[in-house]
């Protein structure tokens, strides 16, 4: 036979607080002790505290003297206002899950929200949380019990911890029907969501299962009811005695689980017996042993643990050790806008520091932050050495500069360092992600500087050499004006800059390069040339762009007579501008029939003329032009009358008579 024990069995955390307040209280016996109701729903364990001394009680008005505990199901509040008036000592062993819904009611009441609870109306624990907020709360163990709930304006759902989810989401969801605004907590206790899926697991997978707990245990009853569903060979025992051995010769496999009111050796009586079927039993010594090892845990210590509970207000721990921690959600993480439920989930591993082993309330308290923290100097103190880039989060803005948060510890980012680009808006930066370099580093003084700056210029350097390596000369690429000069102007071509020299911009002579570009605009330029040793690159724009002198012979013929601007003025002539990088060379002598000392004495820069093309040489891309033979006024061509005008000397002297 092979016996599987649940991994989530017997005592939970608050049972077993109660149980042991009440071994160390008789074992005292120096008071009357005494238990408001029965400690737990397992009669063997309240005959043993019997035989100790412990005396249950219904009533606080019964006790005169001694010490009273109170059992882990809870009380109402106004238990512990008697116990003062009658000078009582309360042994409170509330279990921290049902505090937790105790004050949550009380809470929500006193903010005029109607209070409704899921659960046993008869269990003491849903009992002791109606008395928390007034004896007023709606109590719904079934659908039938919603019809009971008058509209509302706002109320409160909470849960008894030992529900199952299946209820809780089934009746939640029609209840919220019943008012304008609802405030949903599911309370149920994670130890309990554990329990039940772990006894879900082995029920689906064995021959029988045993169910060891109180037959009135609410919590027991419910893992029976799991397990039926699963498994329909389910028995439910208190005690070995209760076991029908006879039935478990043909089962193969059987499973065992236990309420969180089952004591441990009770747990392993039946193992034990159970185990004398055969000698094959896998993994029963460590089954054994996980009953009773818990991790120690101490103050200031890191663990790992896995989240099993998560919202914005805390974040729940199963850290392997007997209770559960706490992560408020102030100790979560140095940077305040963060929510515990936008970044983790359920079932994720995070690292914890070890705040208080109990807390007071039973509670182990834990930091995620200041476990990051510690943590994080280590691996910050190796990427520093090893002068890796690193992720960091800004998180707000300081005189000279911006806090960010790498790894759970704080870092200063200069303002001289946030890039390579003057920064004049820090607030821009805030809550964004940057890839730094760590520049000091000291542990010891908490000294922390990051450079966004040396990552970007790294990043242009290798895009530049990247960029070096492709680029061919002849290539056209297109750029983005960065800077303009009277000498030109210096072009972003994907990561590096090359030379726009003011010659290579036209074919056209021109001034300054702002006549034909601004900063910003994005050009196609082709690359002249490249030096990879020095990382110079030389550009041109007009070498994009058609030669002048391409075809010339069809637009211009020698006797044309055309339009130009002049545009420069030397002492053998002038220089007419035809068309943008066409410019023709009209001769002192073909400017004027009237004899000139200089061409200034008829012509201005920028002045239009008329001239006519005289030689056109274009293998030397030269052009000689006339002004005075393109004087209309001065030179007509008789040759276009001859065919229409006949005349004779005759005719010319009778003219003149």
């Amino acid at each position: 036979m092979k016996i599987i024990l649940a991994e989530n069995s017997g005592f939970c955390f608050g049972v077993k607080k109660a149980i042991d307040s009440a071994y160390e209280t008789v074992n005292n016996k120096k008071n009357n002790v005494y238990s408001l109701g029965p400690l737990i729903h397992n009669k063997q364990v309240i005959e043993q505290l019997k035989s100790k001394g412990l005396k249950t009680i219904e009533n606080i008005d019964d006790v005169k003297n001694g010490k009273v505990i109170i059992r882990s199901h809870g009380v109402p509040l106004n238990i512990y206002d008697k116990t003062k008036e009658n000078n009582i000592e309360l042994i409170d062993s509330t279990c921290p899950f049902v505090r937790k819904v105790q004050k949550k009611a009380n809470e929500y009441y006193n903010k005029g929200y109607q209070i409704v609870i899921i659960g046993d109306k008869e269990h003491p624990e849903v009992i002791g949380i109606n008395g928390w907020c007034n004896n007023s709360a709606y109590i719904v163990n079934s659908m039938e019990d919603i019809k009971k709930i008058p509209l509302l304006n706002k109320l409160c759902i909470v849960a008894q911890t030992t529900i199952t989810e299946e209820k809780f989401e089934k009746l939640s969801k029609e209840i919220v029907k019943k008012a304008k605004e609802s405030k949903i907590f599911n309370t149920i206790c994670n130890a309990t969501q554990l329990r039940q899926e772990s006894c879900k697991k082995v029920a689906q997978k064995v021959d029988a299962m045993i169910v060891i707990g109180g037959f009135h245990s609410s919590n027991t009853q419910k893992l029976v009811k799991i397990s039926k569903k699963y498994c329909p060979n389910t028995y439910h025992i208190e005690t070995i005695k209760d076991l029908p051995l006879e039935d478990f010769k043909k089962y193969q496999t059987v499973g065992i689980t236990a309420g969180a009111s089952t004591p441990d050796w009770i747990i392993k009586e039946v193992i034990d017996i159970m185990s004398n079927f055969n000698n094959h039993n896998e993994n029963m010594n460590s089954m054994l042993n996980s009953l009773s090892d818990v991790a120690n845990l101490e103050k200031g210590d890191i663990v790992e643990g896995e989240i099993i509970s998560v919202n914005n207000e805390e974040v729940i721990v199963n850290i392997g050790y007997k209770a559960d921690g706490i992560v408020k959600s102030e100790e979560f993480s140095v940077d305040s806008n963060v929510n515990p439920s936008d970044v983790i989930k359920v079932g994720d591993k995070i690292d914890v520091y070890v705040m208080e082993v109990d807390d007071g309330e039973g509670n182990v308290l834990l930091s995620k932050k200041r476990a990051d923290k510690i943590l994080g100097w280590k691996k910050l103190s190796e990427l520093y050495k090893n002068k890796k880039v690193i992720n960091v989060k800004v998180i707000r803005k300081i005189k000279g500069g911006l806090l960010a948060l790498a790894e759970g510890v704080i870092g200063f980012i200069p303002i001289s360092h946030i890039s390579t680009k003057f920064v004049n808006k820090l607030d821009s930066y805030i809550g964004k992600i940057l890839e730094v370099k760590i520049i000091e580093f000291n542990r010891e003084n908490k000294k922390l500087v990051f450079s966004r700056k040396i990552v970007e210029q790294e990043e242009t350097e290798r895009k530049k050499l990247e960029l070096l390596s492709k680029l061919q000369k002849g290539a056209i690429v297109e750029g983005i004006v960065r800077k303009i000069t009277n000498y030109g102007a210096f072009v972003d071509i994907g990561g590096i800059e090359g030379l726009l020299h003011i010659s290579e911009l036209s074919w056209a002579k021109i001034s300054h390069p702002t006549e034909l570009i601004n900063e910003g605009d994005r050009i196609k330029v082709l690359i002249k040339n490249i030096d990879k040793e020095n990382e110079r690159i030389s550009l041109s724009l007009k070498a994009t762009q058609p030669h002048p002198w391409e075809n010339i012979d069809k637009k211009y013929k020698v006797g044309n007579i055309v339009e130009g601007k002049v545009v420069k003025l030397m002492s053998y002539g002038a220089f007419i501008e035809l068309e943008p990088g066409i410019e023709g060379l009209v001769h002192i002598s073909q400017i004027s029939n009237d004899h000139i000392a200089k061409p200034s004495e008829k012509l201005e820069i920028g002045e239009k003329v008329k001239v006519k093309i005289l030689n056109l040489d274009i293998e030397k891309q030269k052009i000689s032009l006339s002004i005075k033979e393109a004087d209309d006024s001065k030179n007509v061509n008789y040759q276009e009358y001859n065919e229409d005008i006949e005349f004779t000397i005759g005719d010319i002297i009778k003219s003149k008579n």
